[in-house]
């Protein structure tokens, strides 16, 4: 992963890492999903991560619409 990529959510199901990842796109804001679910306990997390420029713009959006 680059280092300029900044974790702004973080959840422990898909779907709601993807409507995230669906309103920052809507706020043209591009993210990267890494998702370290492990296959046969489904332990762990999906992180999403968001360019350091668009940190910010995208804290913002998350914390209106915190899930």
């Amino acid at each position: 992963m680059e280092e300029n990529m900044r974790e702004v959510f973080t959840a422990n199901k898909m779907y709601k890492v993807e409507m995230m990842q669906q309103l920052l796109a809507e706020n043209n804001i591009e993210t990267f999903v890494l998702n370290q679910k492990g296959s046969e306990l489904l332990l762990g997390e999906i992180r999403l991560f968001v360019n350091e420029k668009d940190e910010k713009k995208a804290l913002e959006i998350i914390s209106k619409h915190k899930i």
